[in-house]
């Protein structure tokens, strides 16, 4: 898949002083300080955290233009299994491939307890020969030209996730009307826990940045990668000022001109979160 181009959000310039000058004391904060943070607040996936970075908080839907947070959504559940140690990539054996070439592979079989995550999971335990992260992306988003495969489409994802957070408290759910037709929208409730997820993305590319992707955290890290993938993470920039703006979006470019196959090979990288983002952006 190649790289997509960002899309443009209008954003409100506000005074506040660069994230340069943040007291290196909060730099520091531990990632066992921030589980501890989570731990008081809803558990959220990955692909809940993006759905609400790409929501209209009151219109209560992501944007009708927007495509590629479909297959964001669907790296998001590949990403997340892997974090739950449900999949992982096989093995290179003796002769080095590229990681975009590598399969993924069923670790664990053990439900997840979330019905999406469970339905993508099902789908690589039921498959042999076993397909890539590219794949997987294409396949659960039913974009493929094998009729024999396309069973492995998720449908109504983002519905579906929609109704998990009105399940969590974070959204709820309503009727508008589109002049020819009604729609279910489910506008922000809880505004806390996007503020959380937005503030996760901006201290990871300013207040906690650290020029080594092996030292951020790694669900920091892959939400920044596949809100861009999804083209929605400008929103989350919406409130910075414009110099925290210039440098959030150049450290962005940064994490995108790394190559995913020299940082998978890095002692303790997740191979498959790096297969995800080389199948977006390589």
């Amino acid at each position: 898949m190649a790289l997509r181009s960002e899309g443009l959000v209008q954003r409100r310039t506000v005074a506040v002083a660069s994230s340069e000058s943040q007291s290196p004391v909060k730099q520091n904060v531990s990632e066992e300080e921030d589980e501890k943070e989570h731990d008081k607040n809803v558990r959220l996936t990955l692909l809940e955290e993006v759905i609400l970075v790409g929501l209209k908080d009151k219109e209560g839907y992501t944007s009708f233009w927007n495509d590629n947070i479909s297959s964001g959504l669907r790296g998001a559940m590949l990403i997340e299994l892997g974090f739950r140690g449900r999949i992982s990539l096989d093995n290179m054996g003796m002769r080095k491939r590229n990681i975009l070439s590598r399969r993924v592979t069923l670790k664990s079989e053990a439900p997840c307890g979330d019905i999406l995550l469970d339905e993508a999971l099902r789908h690589v335990k039921e498959t042999d020969p076993p397909e890539t992260c590219q794949s997987w992306i294409e396949l659960l988003s039913g974009e493929t030209w094998n009729p024999l495969k396309l069973r492995y489409q998720i449908r109504n994802v983002r519905e579906r996730i929609a109704k998990n957070l009105v399940e969590k408290g974070v959204l709820t759910t309503e009727k508008q009307n589109f002049v020819v037709f009604d729609m279910t929208t489910h506008p922000l409730l809880d505004q806390s826990q996007k503020q959380m997820v937005i503030k996760k993305i901006q201290d990871t590319l300013l207040s906690r940045w650290v020029n080594n992707p092996q030292r951020i955290d790694k669900r920091a890290l892959a939400l920044v990668y596949l809100a861009h993938a999804s083209e929605v993470l400008e929103h989350a920039f919406t409130s910075l000022s414009d110099e925290d703006y210039d440098l959030a979006m150049k450290r962005v470019r940064e994490l995108l001109d790394l190559d995913p196959d020299v940082e998978a090979a890095k002692e303790g990288a997740d191979e498959l979160m790096w297969a995800v983002v080389a199948s977006f952006f390589k």
